[in-house]
Parts: structure tokens; C-alpha cells; sequence
């Protein structure tokens, strides 16, 4: 809209970087993913070389002031605490309580598109349902597809308007669970929502008994309004990598996630038990890779003990390929009341050495203090500093 164009029939795709082949694609619109199938998560190289194409860098410190804008716009039907930012251009809206003000929840619908494409211009879809998950699904499903742009699905729909649905559709199952789901024979969401379950579980372990009752239509997660500062379950960093690394690279970018973790957990005054590696293989090399954890007898949210054991990790499971994707996280977290004492070790300066560290970035920015290894081909920290949610300011 900002440059003028119609968003459903310009052909237009948001990367990470113009100027790089594998930059990822943070947006497209729709008539780019209806004819081309470039989508969120495609790469650079991916789009066609048609003169009609416009690639543009992402502009993320301009989404996010558009984004709070939107948010107050919510803040007219709900109070804050009934709204749930899930992403930069995505949110719930709970609605229940207002209807002597606003009407039904579709009237609450019509009122917020209507009022969002007269003050930005800016067009948007609705999912509405009985939890957020329905929500999540039927915007997904059916209101991007409808005329309207607005799609409704209670509990009594579901197995109407969601079970004859491919599972690659359904919110939270990737292309490896499709495939791993697909050997069973279980192809819609019906499929699965009538899977034996202990068969399920035997395969696959209990997390995918949460995608079961997804498919009924049945949700378990927070409900909105909850204080995530008091919820907090873990700390976890992840990047797509702009090429594919190898393994004495890959050591660099391990190091930098554990230092981000760290000072989050830090700064939230908790240590953890639970230390996990996410390695994801390039598809050069056919994709996969693993995702392994370790508990430790002492909890910390020491630098060096994070990367220490991710690096345990990542030798007892590598394989030797090319990488493209690290994540690293830290679980099972409690409240840091001082240093655990040790007979044969003093951990006294390496956690210091934490903090100093801490507030020096804070008040001098992220790059003022870096580890030497930082400023190597390999670092990603320098390349991050100057971007908002990992893509440019």
C-alpha cells in the first residue's frame, strides 16, 4: 500500500536481503504464492526473473509502528490483556464479555476489518472459533480463501470444516510429520483424529497426542490474559544461516546462541537444568538433522556451561554434513538464588564474567563487547545487531 500498489494483484516479495541468493522470504502476496508458489520461507534464488516481480528488502522498525497502531486498534473492542500478539502482522483478539457493546463476535469481525482498511488501507482476514486454535485453523483454512475474509468455526464444525482438510494444511504439522503421518496412512485431519492412539503415541511419542486433539478441535494451551513473565517455561535462540556451514563454523554460532540465551535467562534472575541443540541439515543434503537435550546436575546460566554441553551434543549426534539451522534453548528453570558452591571448581568469575558482559551491551549497545570469534566469516552476531527480529531495521 505504501508504494502504491494493490496487495491481491501485485506481484510483489519481501526478503531478508535482496542482494543475497539464499535470503529468506518473509512475506509474499497472494497472487505470488497462488501462480509462482513462492511463500513465506521460500528463498531468494526460488523467485522467477520476471521484470513484474518487485523484491524489496523487509523494513521491519516500519511493520512494527504499523503493527502497535493496529494493536490499538483492538484496544477500541477489547481491553489489552484480551489481546495476544502472535506475530508482527498476526494476533488473538478474545472477545467474550463485550457482546452488550459490540455485538456477536462476526459483528466485532466486520467492525475491526472494516475500521482497519478505512485508517491504513490495509486489507486482512478473520478467523473466529471457540478457542484459539479453531481460530488459528479456519483463518488459515478458509477465511484467506473466502470472499468475506472472514471464516467462523465452533466446536460442533469442526468435523465439517476441518476433517476432510490435507494434513500439510493443519497448523503445527511440517513436512516431516506429513510424510512420517502419511506412511501410517493418515492423510486428513480425520485421518488422524480417528488414529488409535496408543498407536500413535508408539510411534511417535506423546507430543503427537496434542496434534490428536488438535484435530478434534480441542485446545490446551494458556489461555490469553496469562502473565508470561510468571509463566516463563524456557529460553531458546534460533537462525537460519544465510549459507550453509560446516562443522568448525558451526562452533561460532553455538557459541553466539548460548551467549544469547544465557543473558536472557540472566535477565530474567533464572538459571536452568535442561540444555538442548537443534542442528538443521541444508537441503543440499536432503534436509532432517536432530534436536537432542541434556539435563545437568547444577543449574546455571553460565555462557560457557550452555555451549559446553551443546557442544557435547552436537559431537555425540553430527554427521558431518553442511548445516543451515541452529537453535538453541535452556528448560526446567528456577529462580537464581547465588552461586551453587563447588569443592573442586570455582564458577565465581565465569558467572561474573556474565554480567559485566550484560551491562556493557546494555548501555553501549549489543556490539560493544563481542568474543573474538565473533568477528570471523562464521559470526552472525555483528550481522544481527543492527536488525529487528533478525531482519533489517
Amino acid at each position: 500500500m505504501k508504494r502504491g500498489l494493490d496487495p491481491l494483484s501485485a506481484k510483489l516479495v519481501v526478503v531478508g536481503d535482496v542482494n543475497r541468493p539464499g535470503s529468506v522470504v518473509l512475506a509474499a502476496s497472494p497472487i505470488m504464492k497462488r501462480d509462482y508458489g513462492i511463500k513465506t520461507g521460500s528463498r531468494r534464488y526460488e523467485i522467477p526473473n520476471d521484470k513484474d516481480i518487485i523484491v524489496v528488502n523487509a523494513n521491519v522498525g516500519y511493520y512494527l509502528n504499523l503493527s502497535m497502531e493496529i494493536t490499538k486498534l483492538f484496544n477500541q473492542f477489547v481491553p489489552y490483556e484480551a489481546i495476544h500478539t502472535y506475530s508482527i502482522d498476526e494476533s488473538w483478539v478474545c472477545t467474550n464479555g463485550t457482546q452488550r457493546l459490540f455485538g456477536s463476535r462476526r459483528e466485532v469481525a466486520d467492525r475491526i476489518q472494516k475500521e482497519l482498511r478505512d485508517q491504513t488501507g490495509l486489507y486482512c482476514t478473520i478467523g473466529i472459533g471457540d478457542n484459539t486454535l479453531l481460530s488459528k485453523v479456519v483463518l488459515d483454512i478458509h477465511a484467506k480463501s473466502s470472499s468475506s475474509g472472514i471464516a467462523d468455526c465452533k466446536y460442533e464444525d469442526v468435523q465439517r470444516l476441518l476433517w476432510p482438510v490435507p494434513i500439510k494444511e493443519f497448523w503445527g504439522i511440517g513436512s516431516r510429520m506429513e510424510r512420517n503421518l502419511n506412511r501410517l496412512g493418515i492423510r486428513t485431519i480425520e485421518h488422524l483424529a480417528k488414529f488409535p492412539r496408543e498407536y500413535l503415541e508408539k510411534s511417535f511419542g506423546i507430543m503427537v497426542l496434542q496434534l490428536q486433539n488438535h484435530a478434534w478441535g480441542i485446545d490446551n494451551s494458556e489461555p490469553m490474559g496469562y502473565d508470561p513473565v510468571n509463566t516463563e517455561k524456557g529460553f531458546s535462540h534460533g537462525i537460519t544461516l544465510l549459507r550453509d556451514y560446516k562443522m568448525e563454523e558451526v562452533k561460532t554460532v553455538i557459541l553466539e546462541l548460548s551467549e544469547e540465551v544465557a543473558k536472557r535467562t540472566r535477565e530474567a534472575g533464572k538459571v536452568g537444568r535442561t540444555i538442548s541443540l537443534g542442528i538443521g541439515y541444508s537441503r543440499d543434503e536432503g534436509e532432517g538433522g536432530f534436536s537432542r537435550s541434556r539435563t545437568i546436575d547444577e543449574a546455571t546460566n553460565v555462557t560457557m556451561d550452555i555451549y559446553e554441553v551443546c557442544m557435547q551434543l552436537f559431537k555425540e549426534n553430527y554427521r558431518g554434513d553442511l548445516i543451515r539451522n541452529v537453535y538453541v534453548s535452556i528448560t526446567k528453570l528456577d529462580t537464581d538464588d547465588g552461586l551453587q558452591l563447588n569443592l573442586f571448581q570455582d564458577n565465581s568469575k565465569k558467572r561474573e564474567v556474565g554480567f559485566v558482559m550484560d551491562s556493557i551491551r546494555n548501555r553501549f549497545g549489543p556490539t560493544a563487547i563481542l568474543r573474538a570469534s565473533s568477528y570471523t566469516d562464521s559470526g552472525i552476531m555483528l550481522q544481527r545487531a543492527n536488525q529487528i527480529g533478525r531482519h533489517r531495521a
